[in-house]
């Protein structure tokens, strides 16, 4: 039978406000997306079994129906009818509930890998579509891209043409934190709500949703390190910070190596910070190696 591999990469966000609460329990927020170059690995083969087969060579990634690929393929056989099994193998990179997406991209690496597996056909719109009913950091990896601006949840994404290439050092301590938790610490400002409104073309814009993010945009392709490091923002980084006050010891030792723009990754625990170059960040990493055993030099992929 044959086997479709797929890679999995992971996402920083250089921006992240949170805007408001929806109705469904979720929140409204824009964010600015950065694929890297720390990459997981997924393969896909049908089995005659009807069975959904999960391995991973992580011992805290599940493989049974929490796993988001194993929801990924149940979705995808019922709505298209499909009847056989497929067996599936995960080699993890990313680090686990790290703020980097691990399992959202190891998701539509699935819708990728299983649209080709089983011939389905799927129109990008009908993958995203799969996509934001699984997560919504899913419909960012299912473009090509190295960069997005995602409102709404983060499903609704317009690529970014950017040719800007960062380094960073990330270090991911042994932390656990899950995206919910903190969430549901975020307290909304009862002033200043922002809105985002869609073109007609269905791409999602920024009107004044912050001026901030605008300003970040502008300068990506073309400014200095320092200048984009300085405009770099987590509304979620504080909560971050109130459940685990070491995060603060770690990002402040990050900037005293000479880590710019230092930042807290999605719902954290990861903190990055940017370099002028890889040989600063390997430089930082040396740095860090003894203290910490996940950290990693990074770049746009």
């Amino acid at each position: 039978m044959p086997q479709i591999s797929v890679k999995a990469p992971a996402k920083v966000n250089l921006y992240l406000k949170v805007i408001d609460k929806r109705p469904d329990g979720f929140h409204n927020i824009v964010t600015v997306f950065e694929r890297i170059n720390l990459v997981d690995r997924l393969s896909f083969k049908t089995n005659r079994s009807g069975r959904i087969v999960i391995t991973c060579d992580h011992p805290h990634v599940p493989t049974g129906p929490k796993n988001l690929v194993y929801r990924t393929a149940e979705i995808i056989r019922k709505e298209y009818g499909i009847t056989a099994g497929v067996d599936v193998a995960i080699a993890k990179a990313i680090p686990v509930a790290a703020g980097l997406a691990g399992g959202s991209t190891n998701a539509a690496a699935a819708i990728t890998g299983l649209n080709r597996l089983w011939g389905l056909k799927m129109s990008r719109d009908e993958m995203v579509d799969v996509g934001r009913r699984i997560g919504s950091d899913v419909p960012f990896f299912l473009y090509d891209a190295s960069w997005g601006l995602g409102t709404g949840r983060g499903d609704r994404i317009q690529t970014l043409p950017i040719g800007r290439r960062l380094w960073h050092i990330l270090v991911v301590p042994k932390i656990k934190m899950y995206t919910p938790k903190v969430y549901g610490h975020i307290k909304i400002p009862k002033n200043g709500r922002s809105r985002a409104r869609t073109s007609r073309g269905g791409r999602n814009m920024l009107t004044n949703i912050d001026d901030n993010a605008n300003i970040l945009l502008h300068h990506l392709p073309k400014s200095d390190v320092a200048t984009i490091s300085s405009l770099l923002y987590n509304d979620l980084e504080k909560v971050v910070v109130q459940i685990c006050p070491k995060i603060n010891k770690l990002k402040e030792r990050l900037k005293s190596l000479g880590a710019q723009g230092v930042t807290v990754s999605g719902s954290g625990p990861s903190v990055y910070g940017l370099t002028d170059s890889q040989q600063a960040a390997k430089q930082i990493q040396a740095h860090l190696a003894s203290r910490y055993s996940q950290v990693f030099v990074v770049r746009t992929l």
